[in-house]
């Protein structure tokens, strides 16, 4: 299957690498939104299905890069203690990535679209979810549904993986080492879901690799502005982007 448009013009390269920089730089100060941001930003003038596989292979070394920073004794314990959260999650990554090729790229906006703006607007809205104890078995099955789903359909698991951890209030700290380990086991599986059902193939790999390049060298950015800027303030502004850029996707997949 070719979904590399046969008219990918340097513009278009230059405008994909630009918001993967941005991508990278957002990651590396607050440790998150790389996929959300290159989804909402590449989807603007790129194909859908070219945007899901150009995000996988940035996403699968920044979050193995994210997992060894956590150090190996506390990802395994991460994995020990939330494994029946990542195991759904990484089932569902699977299952979910083959369905992207059976889709219109109209609806392949919406899919990439609605939850974008949905995930971004309940973080603005500061809506905080608190989980009671004897429901928490449950809600891990749900959310590991609702997490995988979107992980393998629009590639981004993290707001919904980030709102599921604080409604069963794991502490901040902790919260930190699990995220790095379900994204880090997401973005394999993505990658393998995405081999099996055509997405990544021989063309669009070196799409995603040439990726690779913005998103490392923003990363190192981000890092550096890490202590220089106002993390809340940051977050806030970067969020209400996304939900613009989530809202135009919206209205292409609507309207066309």
């Amino acid at each position: 299957m070719s979904i590399l448009p046969e008219l990918l013009t340097p513009g278009l390269v230059v405008f994909a690498l630009s918001v993967t920089l941005l991508a990278g730089v957002v990651k590396g100060a607050v440790g998150f939104a790389m996929p959300l941001i290159m989804v909402s930003g590449m989807g603007i003038l790129l194909d859908p299905k070219l945007v899901v596989a150009g995000i996988i292979l940035p996403i699968v070394v920044s979050n193995a890069l994210q997992v060894a920073r956590c150090g190996w004794e506390e990802a395994k314990a991460a994995l020990r203690d939330y494994r029946a959260y990542i195991l759904i999650v990484c089932v569902m990554i699977l299952l979910s990535a083959q369905l992207v090729t059976m889709i219109s790229s109209q609806v392949m906006y919406l899919v990439l679209g609605i939850p974008v703006t949905l995930l971004c607007a309940i973080q603005l809205a500061g809506l905080k979810l608190v989980i009671p104890e004897e429901r928490r078995p449950v809600a891990s099955v749900v959310a590991g549904f609702l997490s995988g789903a979107l992980g393998g359909l629009a590639g981004t698991w993290g707001p919904t993986t980030v709102l599921y951890l604080v409604a069963i209030e794991t502490p901040k700290a902790r919260q930190i080492v699990v995220q790095g380990v379900i994204y880090g086991l997401g973005s394999v599986m993505l990658l393998a879901g995405h081999m099996k059902s055509g997405i990544m193939n021989s063309e669009t790999v070196w799409f995603s690799a040439l990726m690779l390049l913005p998103a490392l060298a923003g990363m190192w950015l981000g890092f550096k502005l890490q202590d220089r800027i106002d993390q809340a303030t940051f977050r806030k502004a970067t969020l209400a982007v996304l939900f613009i850029a989530g809202l135009n996707l919206i209205r292409r997949g609507v309207m066309g």
